[in-house]
């Protein structure tokens, strides 16, 4: 079939109003064994889509990029089981195999077995769906939800109520199962403590929306976007502070009488991290999720990572177990307890998607939804 789809030829570019993405027609071959049509009804724009185009992670080109994303399924390969056509269903970019020793665990963000496919930029099956004039074009994070339809694999959709608008489900792929998962599944963090988020995008603001439902006391946020800071307070921060300030890290220990429980860090950048460890109080925990360039190093001072018993530690994908976990971070929207929705900047067409990343670059925006 022929869809329209956002083409990233190659990496290494900075966003533009024309580029460097190109939106063309390709064919996307139906789903085979063990696999499934999906029609896309939004997608997010989010920083990990924005690396790839400027080349800070590297992956295999040309590719049709895109992973955080909303759907409704239309076909069903043969040997599926538990979806059906109609289906609404929100896009896991961690596909999981349901049998190894992370999976068994409980640990499926762990699983390696997508990870030789997401090099290769093919589906967990081996196999490649899209093409254009013959030429074949590589999957991203087993998705490629920039498109009008997606072809997947089971383990890589997770079906959630109907009446959760498209918009607003796309953002529970990425940026709320990481966020709201850094603190409910990492760290479960208690109510009545205090919690400092460094780096308010998706995913920190989401960090910062479930502090809230948990019923933290003084949640800190910090950025270097007035704007930001300013939404975070409206989302429930008690105390805000930019991060540009020499003296901010100080600020907020005398501020918190000696710093945080627990501090997120939710930026991708060494300094954030090491602002995260700085504001974390004695016996307190410093969480980094926010994936930076692969050459980015960090420096410690470790007598007081020891003498301060600190803890500092990963999340990937919010320890979450996205069957478990979407579906629930949902109902918690719906109640009007995670008021994921306000994270949402702009609705654009597919055709703007350019345009957009060139906002997220310059920190214009939160969240930015295509509906394809």
């Amino acid at each position: 079939m022929k869809v329209r789809a956002a083409i990233l030829w190659e990496q290494g570019h900075q966003p533009h109003e024309n580029g460097p993405l190109v939106v063309e027609e390709v064919d996307l071959d139906g789903p085979g064994p063990g696999e499934l049509l999906v029609r896309i009804t939004a997608a997010g724009l989010c920083h990990s889509d924005l690396s790839a185009i400027t080349g800070d992670r590297p992956r295999t080109m040309p590719a049709v990029i895109g992973h955080e994303a909303a759907g409704v399924v239309e076909e069903v390969g043969a040997g599926v089981d538990g979806l059906a056509v109609g289906d609404q269903v929100v896009m896991v970019f961690v596909a999981s195999c349901g049998q190894c020793e992370f999976c068994g665990s409980g640990r499926p963000n762990l699983c390696q077995s997508s990870w030789s496919a997401r090099t290769a930029g093919t589906l967990q099956t081996g196999s490649r769906r899209l093409s254009i004039d013959g030429r074949s074009l590589h999957h991203y994070s087993g998705i490629s939800a920039f498109a009008e339809r997606a072809v997947v694999v089971p383990s890589s959709v997770v079906r959630i109520d109907p009446d959760v608008p498209p918009e607003v489900a796309a953002i529970f792929g990425c940026a709320v199962i990481t966020g709201v998962g850094a603190v409910v599944n990492t760290t479960r963090v208690p109510a009545g403590v205090s919690v400092a988020v460094v780096g308010l995008g998706g995913v920190g603001l989401s960090a910062l929306l479930g502090s809230v439902a948990v019923g933290a006391g003084r949640i800190v946020a910090v950025d270097t976007n007035a704007a930001k800071l300013e939404l975070a307070r409206t989302l429930g921060a008690t105390d805000v502070f930019d991060a540009t300030d020499p003296s901010c890290a100080e600020a907020i220990v005398d501020a918190l009488d000696g710093g945080v429980e627990f501090a997120f860090e939710m930026a991708g950048a060494a300094a954030a991290v090491e602002l995260a460890c700085a504001v974390t109080r004695r016996g307190g925990t410093t969480v980094t999720a926010g994936l930076s360039k692969p050459s980015e190093r960090l420096s410690v001072q470790l007598s007081a990572m020891v003498a301060d018993e600190k803890v500092l530690r990963g999340s990937y994908m919010g320890s979450c177990v996205p069957r478990r976990d979407i579906p629930r971070f949902v109902e918690l929207y719906r109640q009007g307890r995670l008021p994921v929705d306000r994270l949402r900047s702009a609705t654009l067409p597919l055709d703007e998607i350019n345009a957009g990343f060139t906002r997220l670059a310059a920190g214009q925006s939160v969240r930015d939804v295509v509906v394809p």
